[in-house]
């Protein structure tokens, strides 16, 4: 365990994104799939996003890894969101939690009665809360000296809980989903919500859009942060002209597809020139 200053710990205890988004701030954020918190570090060193979303549906991971995630991002005062599967999303959200994350994207729920069982997970388990959050003596309580109980309740009160909108079900209920006290955030999800409806993205992209548009209207009407992925700054604008502000660029497994896929080929093609 290596113990941070007081002054530090006071820094790391403070929900960047959820001040953030209180205040009507915009946040940008990009996704990293390894565990390794070098990645993490690299990316808080470019001071150009506020957080990093570490997207633990998608790769092997242990408790120690984000940890040292949460760590790597607090020395260059970056937060912190993990996405995590449907199945164990309690028990690795409160793990994620622990080790210092401070937003969680949950993936594949169907129903509001889904997402409120979710939110109740992850509250505070108080007389005023009525969650299932206890208080294990983990990182983010510092071995106990740092935190008290009720610091511990606003802590956890205050992480930021994103639901993805994926399916075809969670579409048809999006305005109940987005009227649940504790939804801070939505983001529209167009390849499971096309699998939803057994069809493919590729074939109904102009529907589909339309569906993202949707989603976006009502989270703002009810004070919903929709968050968008992009894949270069100039998607930026088509999303802020419908009232977005939240965005997340990139995705590191993406991006090396580019590089091994789509530049591998022209280098191959170029090398096999070469012997002909």
């Amino acid at each position: 365990m290596i113990f941070a200053s007081k002054k530090s710990y006071k820094k790391m205890k403070e929900n960047k994104i959820r001040t953030l988004i209180k205040n009507g701030k915009p946040t940008t954020s990009t996704r990293l799939w390894s565990p390794w918190g070098f990645f993490t570090e690299f990316v808080g060193s470019t001071g150009n996003f506020d957080y990093i979303e570490f997207v633990g549906e998608y790769c092997p991971f242990g408790q120690d890894d984000l940890e040292n995630i949460a760590r790597a991002a607090e020395l260059h005062d970056m937060a912190t969101m993990m996405k995590v599967d449907f199945q164990n999303r309690g028990y690795v959200a409160q793990k994620a939690i622990a080790a210092g994350f401070q937003a969680i994207m949950f993936a594949d729920h169907h129903t509001p009665e889904e997402v409120k069982e979710t939110i109740r997970m992850m509250k505070a388990d108080g007389p005023d809360h009525a969650g299932r959050f206890g208080f294990p003596g983990r990182r983010f309580i510092g071995t106990q000296p740092y935190i008290s109980q009720t610091e511990h309740i606003k802590r956890i009160n205050d992480i930021v809980l994103a639901f993805m909108i994926e399916k075809k079900e969670a579409v048809d209920n999006i305005e109940a989903i987005c009227s649940i006290p504790g939804v801070d955030m939505i983001q529209f999800g167009p390849s499971d919500y096309n699998m939803s409806l057994g069809r493919n993205f590729a074939d109904n992209v102009a529907d589909t859009k339309a569906v993202e548009r949707h989603c976006i209207e009502v989270a703002l009407k009810h004070g919903i942060h929709p968050r968008c992925e992009i894949s270069k700054p100039k998607d930026m604008q088509y999303y802020i002209d419908l009232g977005v502000k939240d965005f997340s660029m990139g995705d590191q497994m993406k991006k090396l597809k580019e590089l091994w896929i789509d530049d591998g080929k022209v280098m191959r093609d170029i090398a096999n020139k070469l012997t002909k």
